[in-house]
């Protein structure tokens, strides 16, 4: 990373739009400010005013001008932010009018990595940045907020400072053994050990379902050709995205989009028929299909309500509910069709919910079943902690699973000067989710993510 100090870039994304911001950072800010003949005599006051190129003293756009001196700033430095036309020739010009009075053009997630440096966000805080950026679903912009107001933080230093008093008990019991049992009772520290294996467990327990927040879960819709999938596809899309016909074979090729379900995202995919007689062109479809259902991290089984399932539909069905039977809805579709009693059970292993995609009937039902099979464990709770990177369940991971070789080192009778050492290598994994201890590849992976403005 270079090492000039003010660094400045396009904030906004491209494209048409009546606005675009400019931000600066650094310690020539309010220098560059003047360089340009922008009003900088006072913080946190807009300025309209002619921004004009150093060099040339040529009008560049009419902008309106906010400084903020640091540390009272995003990035704990001088800062300057510029709001000219939008577009995609004007911010260009005024960036570029920018870096010839002294800036450079920032790097991805350099403005946000400033912030971390200068002590303003912790670690986790600068990814909930990026995580509110790409949030997609109102449930993901909530996990973000909430991290973003330092929920998962605080959480993790709770952790953490029940380490260091694990660690001072151990410490105690090594420079005061003259008592036969030691000065520390055995049961205080197991217990206080069991309480840390049983928190950070409980958040790894979250943790998938945190992850697919970011993307979404992927929910196939799968079964024989005329089963109902691609009308089930498009009722609960909310419009019709996926041709329907009465002709077997029509859907060839897997259709996704993004759905929210009580605002929890779900990667609805339209797979092509699942059948073993496919032509050439079919075949690979089915191919695909197959592939989609491996990844699944929900399937919706369609299979008509009027018609027995057929032996090779109760064989797949079952297959699932092997893999994983949590992963799998089972939707006796067309209802309308067949106002009567269901025309047997696909599998005995779970419930069968009966739909129908023209009148809607059953509808509300699914996206029950799905949140539930999904998003059970993290919905309705606002104030739970929802891990959602796989850095985070790294780091998760090394403090349970060094906190429970200190069990397992104390049961075998280990020295506390060496059983404790795992108790000092879960409390630096818990820093390094935090950022405390982070390394200088560490954060490039972490900012590497972000936009350049950002």
């Amino acid at each position: 990373m270079a090492n000039v100090s003010t660094i400045a870039a396009i904030s906004t994304p491209p494209g048409r739009g009546a606005l675009a911001v400019v931000r600066v950072s650094g310690p020539d800010a309010a220098l560059i400010a003047t360089r340009l003949g922008l009003p900088g005599d006072e913080a946190r006051v807009a300025r309209h005013a002619t921004l004009r190129h150093p060099a040339t003293q040529e009008p560049v756009d009419d902008v309106v001008a906010v400084r903020f001196s640091g540390p009272a700033s995003y990035t704990g430095e001088d800062m300057l932010e510029i709001s000219c036309h939008g577009g995609s020739l004007a911010p260009q010009l005024v960036l570029e009018a920018v870096c010839a009075a002294g800036a450079r053009q920032a790097e991805p997630g350099e403005f946000t990595r400033k912030a971390f440096l200068n002590g303003k966000v912790d670690l986790m805080q600068a990814e909930a940045t990026l995580d509110l950026i790409e949030a997609r679903s109102p449930a993901m912009h909530r996990a973000a907020l909430f991290q973003l107001d330092r929920g998962l933080s605080r959480r993790i230093e709770d952790l953490r400072e029940e380490l260091l008093g694990l660690q001072a008990l151990i410490a105690y019991d090594i420079d005061f053994p003259e008592e036969d049992d030691g000065p520390v009772p055995a049961v205080r520290i197991d217990e206080a050990a069991d309480r840390l294996v049983s928190g950070l467990s409980r958040m790894l327990e979250l943790a998938p379902e945190g992850e697919l927040l970011r993307d979404g879960a992927l929910t196939v819709v799968a079964g024989r050709p005329n089963a109902g999938k691609s009308s089930v596809f498009n009722a609960l899309l909310g419009f019709e995205r996926a041709i329907v016909t009465e002709e077997p074979g029509t859907t060839r090729d897997a259709i996704e989009a993004l759905i929210s379900v009580d605002g929890y995202p779900f990667r609805l995919v339209d797979t092509a028929g699942l059948r073993e007689d496919a032509g050439r062109i079919e075949g690979m479809g089915i191919e695909v299909a197959r592939g989609y259902l491996q990844r699944a991290d929900l399937v919706l089984l369609c299979v008509e309500a009027d018609r027995a399932p057929g032996p090779d539909e109760t064989r797949f069905a079952d297959e699932l509910m092997a893999a994983g039977g949590s992963r799998v809805v089972i939707l006796r579709t067309k209802s309308d069709v067949c106002p009567g009693e269901v025309t047997g059970l696909v599998s005995g292993l779970v419930p069968e919910l009966v739909v129908s995609a023209l009148t809607g009937d059953g509808l509300p039902e699914v996206r029950a079943a799905m949140l539930a099979r999904v998003y059970a464990g993290i919905r309705g709770d606002e104030e739970t902690p929802v891990v959602t990177r796989a850095r985070h369940i790294e780091c998760l991971s090394r403090a349970r699973a060094d906190t429970a070789e200190f069990q397992e080192a104390r049961n075998r009778g280990l020295p506390a000067e060496i059983a404790g050492t795992h108790i000092q290598d879960a409390t630096l994994a818990l820093e390094d989710l935090l950022g405390a201890v982070s390394t200088e590849d560490v954060l490039d992976r972490v900012f590497s993510a972000f936009c350049v403005g950002k």
